[in-house]
């Protein structure tokens, strides 16, 4: 895992000043690759490529980035993991081609030269972004992995290209002066994250997942797609599986086994994170079949009743028998993190539980460099809360006339979340989820909702926009597939394509890579991705049951017992900490001379929603923590 960038400019003139500007970038990135920096220039053609390493696989100097192909054409700085390079070594091998080294990115450069550049990423299973300078052809090409597991960003302006890992790289080029994109502002308000193609800059995007961006020197850049998660759900539905509950676990167990073993490959120590839910303790359960001593296993808790999964992913370590470490976490070290997120989410991220992620990955990095995560199981099995609402409720509720939907969803909202929760407690049933209140609140808003998109958009955001921002205009960037058949469908897609990439991974990612420790989702194999769309709506969520499937996998290995609870999800108490202890700060960021002078959000509705949060009548914690997020990003950031 590392950290790249890089740079055309035509008008740097001397390769000492080309070098200066990508070792500026680089030296942005050095958190991600703290063992080695190189760089690779061609004043000729303006054009420099820089690299931070994080030793992963073959850490010798062989390894070494920028690294030029054998025959001299093309030039790579790359961040990822490719699990099948030792196949296509073997093959390569067989075709005449001698290696250096034992690093994939050889194998990769040398493949390039043997098939071609997109043959060859077509044939990957990985995750990585890297760029790619074809000193034949004189062009850039930027490749992002097909779920979007490791970020690139670019940014053309004239006479200057610029692409890295993170924002912050962009920023580290000299002369650059970045201005807020407001419509992102806006979309970031809606979703918490701001979505792909965007970012908070103008002129600045992401580049999606399953992309190649190609740049002939001199031209303009073109985006084409390799992999695509529409296609993938369209051609899935349209051929499913056939097979028994038996067949189709068996084949998902296959699937698993393989992803799981090819990320559990490194030269340095591997762990995973344990929460001790489905997708945690299956990750968990297939390294230990795999492993032939105990596995490292990692978890953190709260301190606080209702917020501790600790206790539960103690139970699953020790029926595996894995090597577990466990913390509990103080609220003071919670609190603590808090100054420090806006300058690893180099622009504005307010996914709440980016804290607990932060926090395990400070954890294991102290033991090992690799960490194995769960992530994307809800999206592809169908784990949602609200993929079970609209299994059990949409078609019934769209019966009721508006009028008396919209009464129920006042009579549920008259009571506050922390308030339903609270009432939720002194219920002794073992099945109430966590954070009742939350779900409620969610459940009357999609009350409101007038058809299917209306749902979605209230069942994933915080703020609308049009409340906030008036003048501006909010990108269309969530919409759902209408030729996908069943509602539920259409949200797992569009999850996958938005919500998966931009927030779940982006926080894995930067919350990892700020003590350069790598993460790796076995779940998101791509051929388990594609495997996923072609299972019945039942293999996924069947007799309320969600993750059906792949707890069937699970099972085989870990009693049901110590896993079927409700679903408790990365959460904090952020509602009471605002309340409390991060009442001064909170109030600072959103005093209303601050607001005005930003000239960004409507400044009465912030402080009425403030108020109202702070007098108990309202949980607004989730659209304050976007406010104060996006405030707290301004301010590291001079923006």
């Amino acid at each position: 895992m590392c950290g790249i960038a890089g740079v055309i400019n035509s008008a740097a003139g001397s390769r000492e000043a080309l070098d200066r500007g990508a070792t500026a970038m680089a030296d942005s990135l050095a958190h991600r690759g703290p063992d080695d920096h190189g760089v690779w220039s061609d004043p000729d053609v303006g054009v420099a490529l820089t690299h931070r390493r994080l030793s992963i696989v073959d850490l010798s100097l062989a390894g070494h980035q920028p690294m030029t192909s054998a025959d001299g054409r093309f030039v790579i700085t790359y961040n990822g993991e490719v699990y099948n390079f030792q196949e296509l070594r073997l093959e390569l091998e067989g075709r005449g081609v001698h290696f250096r080294g034992h690093s994939d990115t050889e194998v990769m450069l040398e493949a390039f030269s043997a098939y071609g550049v997109t043959a060859t990423i077509k044939r990957l299973i990985g995750m990585f972004a890297l760029a790619i300078w074809d000193r034949r052809n004189r062009s850039l090409m930027l490749v992002r992995d097909r779920l979007g597991i490791k970020p690139l960003y670019w940014a053309k302006f004239d006479g200057l290209f610029l692409f890295g890992s993170e924002l912050k790289s962009l920023r580290a080029y000299p002369g650059w002066q970045p201005r807020i994109d407001r419509s992102a502002v806006a979309s970031f308000m809606r979703f918490n994250y701001v979505p792909a193609p965007l970012t908070i800059y103008q002129g600045v995007h992401k580049l999606e997942p399953g992309s190649i961006l190609t740049l002939p020197f001199g031209g303009a850049p073109r985006i084409e797609k390799y992999w695509d998660a529409r296609e993938v759900a369209h051609s899935g539905l349209a051929n499913p599986l056939r097979a028994s509950d038996a067949e189709m676990t068996d084949q998902l167990e296959t699937l698993l086994q393989d992803a799981v073993r090819r990320r559990m490959v490194a030269d340095v120590p591997v762990g995973a994170f344990l929460s001790g839910g489905v997708d945690s303790s299956t990750i968990a359960a297939l390294m230990q079949t795999a492993n032939a001593g105990p596995v490292r296993t990692y978890t953190i808790g709260f301190d606080l009743p209702g917020y501790n999964e600790a206790g539960h992913a103690a139970a699953v370590a020790k029926h595996l028998g894995t090597q577990h470490t466990e913390m509990i976490v103080s609220a003071q070290q919670a609190l603590d993190v808090i100054p420090r997120l806006p300058e690893f989410y180099d622009e504005p991220f307010a996914d709440s539980s980016q804290i607990p992620t932060f926090l395990v990955s400070q954890m294991t990095r102290q033991h090992v460099t690799v960490a194995l995560s769960g992530d994307g199981g809800d999206e592809l099995f169908g784990g949602y809360n609200r993929y079970q609402f609209v299994e059990r409720y949409w078609s019934k509720l769209m019966r009721l006339p508006r009028a008396v939907r919209a009464a129920l969803s006042a009579g549920l909202t008259s009571l506050s979340a922390d308030q339903w929760t609270r009432l939720a407690g002194l219920i002794p049933a073992r099945g109430t989820p966590a954070q009742v209140g939350d779900k409620i609140h969610k459940f009357a808003s999609a009350l409101r909702a007038e058809d299917e998109a209306a749902l979605y958009r209230q069942l994933v955001s915080h703020w609308n926009p049009a409340d906030l921002m008036p003048d501006v205009t909010e990108p269309d960037v969530s919409g759902l597939d209408t030729s996908i058949p069943g509602l539920v469908e259409r949200m797992q897609l569009a999850d996958t394509v938005t919500y998966l990439p931009d927030d779940i991974l982006t926080k894995v990612d930067r919350a990892s890579m700020a003590f350069a420790l790598e993460a790796r989702v076995p779940l998101i194999d791509h051929r388990v991705v594609e495997f996923s769309w072609r299972l019945p709506r039942a293999a996924k969520i069947r007799g309320g049951v969600s993750k059906w499937l792949l707890r069937q996998v699970l099972y085989r290995r870990v009693p049901r017992e110590l896993i079927e609870r409700p679903k408790m999800g990365f959460s904090i108490p952020l509602a009471g900490w605002l309340r409390g202890p991060l009442r001064d700060w909170a109030e600072t960021l959103l005093s209303e001379q601050r607001l005005r002078e930003a000239g960004l959000l409507d400044v009465q509705r912030v402080r009425q929603t403030w108020q109202e949060h702070l007098s108990g009548k309202h949980s607004h914690e989730h659209r304050l923590w976007n406010v104060l997020m996006l405030e707290a990003w301004r301010e590291r950031w001079g923006c």
